[in-house]
């Protein structure tokens, strides 16, 4: 009797057994791991090469004699900056320094005129507006630098160094190809005033040589942005 009972109590379990498993929830999934939200916040450091162009324009007094030439070439060096954004509005500072081989020789009436720069370099804000990875901002602040002058005529030579502090605005677009590496391109003018040569020896005691130097220069560049302090600001996913 008993025996006839177990074996339909057991068949009836075991064709029931699954139903009743279908019947359960299935096993939670876990979210996936929030995805950090890009910024241009943070420090960051990086390189930059290019071409410049300028204008030298001088004035020889007391003879009233002036003219103009175009000293050109490579500029290239490195720079730091640091960025704060809200929003979609970054702002930062940003400085650079480069080495360059802008120079130009030029003689009009008899006197060879040269002017060479062999460095120069920059403090300026930077204030864009972000369109998620790509940054387009315009920058303007001081700009520095050395300068190498010569007049060579008959009856002799004069060569004078000197650095001069003007001012330079630009504007560029730079685009972060990862969270961490961004590339750039950019374009500055810079005027950096006027600078007198003393030249005794060119055309006589009480002469002198007045440049006026302005540059233009376009630049690509890479940068490397240190992650903000705590993290990244992340976005969860659902």
């Amino acid at each position: 009797m008993i025996r006839r009972f177990l074996v339909p109590a057991a068949a009836l379990a075991a064709v029931a057994a699954p139903a009743f498993a279908a019947d359960l929830a299935p096993p939670p999934v876990a979210p996936p791991p929030p995805v950090p939200l890009f910024t241009w916040a943070g420090l960051y450091l990086g390189g930059q090469i290019g071409y410049g162009w300028g204008t030298d324009t001088l004035t020889v007094f007391p003879r009233g004699f002036g003219t103009n030439f175009t000293p050109n070439g490579v500029v290239g060096g490195a720079h730091i900056g640091y960025n704060l954004q809200f929003n979609q509005f970054v702002a930062g500072l940003e400085g650079d320094v480069e080495g360059t081989s802008i120079d130009s020789s030029f003689s009009p009436g008899g006197v060879l005129y040269s002017t060479r720069i062999p460095v120069q370099g920059s403090i300026r804000g930077r204030v864009g507006v972000a369109f998620d990875r790509a940054l387009l901002y315009a920058t303007g602040g001081a700009e520095f630098a050395g300068f190498n002058t010569s007049e060579n005529g008959f009856p002799g030579f004069d060569q004078n160094s000197t650095t001069r502090t003007g001012w330079t605005v630009g504007g560029g677009i730079e685009y972060a190809v990862t969270g961490n590496w961004s590339i750039r391109a950019e374009y500055r003018y810079a005027d950096f005033g006027h600078l007198t040569d003393p030249t005794p020896f060119t055309f006589g005691f009480g002469s002198f040589v007045i440049h006026h130097e302005t540059e233009n220069a376009v630049r690509a560049g890479f940068s490397y942005k240190f992650d903000p302090f705590g993290g990244a600001p992340i976005a969860a996913q659902y």
